[in-house]
């Protein structure tokens, strides 16, 4: 019985974030012989193989959402609302390919990527134009998305790094960002923070922001079944939010019901997430080889 429930919790959540070409993805992604961009041990292949990455994701797109002309370019142009797992699917495929595939595979998704972001253009409410190829949007983009990453695994990662290992872990992102387009990006934590406190004169949450994170915390595309499971993990990722980001989004701090809640309900639903994806074919930006 256990291990039939195992094996279907791990398929559903397989589907979930790989989507229907999954199998045939993560064969090809990991089975693929040639020389790959990040080899066995980099710290990369260890915190995106982690299911800290369900909680550091919720966080970056929230993260994310405070720079207006990213969340302007998101909300005109990523279809989030009416493909979130289409979206989701995408960018873990994007994540395994550059961190666990061949070095053409993820050049060629990273191509892919720079011709989607060079037809992104328009304006935001205020007249505003942004363009999804601009350098130091790209860049923003990045940073969050590595703190994110960075913040989840070190709270909740089945193997967390030491301070050395983490600022590894930004050196080899900064060889993706690099490729998409970014300028000069981050290559250890003391910069990954200062480049974050450069940005915050331009961040503010727009109405678009606030109504993606009501979106991602209040009413996921999800079966009511399984929302309480999702707002744990949506829990975690708030509660790892800078605090000047939790203000923003009115997203109000309590710290007893984050020590004795929040960060517990997050161990224990990455164990269980841990648990399930050992269950067949693991997609997404999931191996079982770190």
């Amino acid at each position: 019985m256990l291990t039939t429930v195992h094996e279907q919790l791990g398929l559903a959540l397989f589907r979930r974030v790989a989507g229907p070409d999954g199998a045939a993805n993560h064969a090809r992604i990991h089975n693929t012989p040639g020389p790959r961009w990040f080899a066995r041990g980099h710290p990369i292949r260890t915190v995106h193989g982690d299911a800290s990455m369900f909680i550091g994701g919720i966080g970056a797109l929230l993260l994310q959402s405070l720079h207006p002309l990213a969340m302007a370019a998101v909300a005109g142009h990523s279809g989030y609302r009416g493909d979130p797992w289409g979206r989701l699917q995408r960018t873990s495929t994007f994540l395994a390919v550059t961190t666990y595939g061949t070095a053409q595979d993820a050049q060629r998704a990273v191509d892919h990527v720079r011709a989607i972001h060079e037809r992104i253009r328009g304006t935001t409410t205020d007249g505003t134009p942004y363009h999804a190829a601009d350098p130091h949007l790209l860049a923003w983009v990045h940073a969050a998305e590595t703190d994110s990453f960075l913040r989840a695994h070190e709270r909740y990662g089945a193997r967390p790094l030491d301070p050395a290992g983490y600022d590894a872990y930004v050196a080899d992102t900064a060889r993706v960002a690099e490729a998409l387009g970014v300028i000069e990006p981050p290559r250890n934590r003391r910069e990954l923070s200062q480049l974050l406190t450069a940005y915050r004169p331009e961040l503010h949450a727009t109405p678009e922001a606030r109504a993606a994170a009501r979106f991602l915390l209040l009413r996921p595309p999800l079966p009511l079944a399984v929302r309480p499971f999702y707002g744990g993990l949506a829990a975690g990722a708030v509660a790892l939010l800078p605090s000047w980001a939790r203000g923003m989004l009115w997203l109000p701090r309590l710290p007893l019901v984050d020590d004795l809640a929040v960060r517990p309900a997050g161990r224990a639903l990455t164990r269980t997430i841990r648990w399930a994806m050992t269950s067949g074919p693991r997609g997404g930006a999931g191996s079982r080889q770190p």
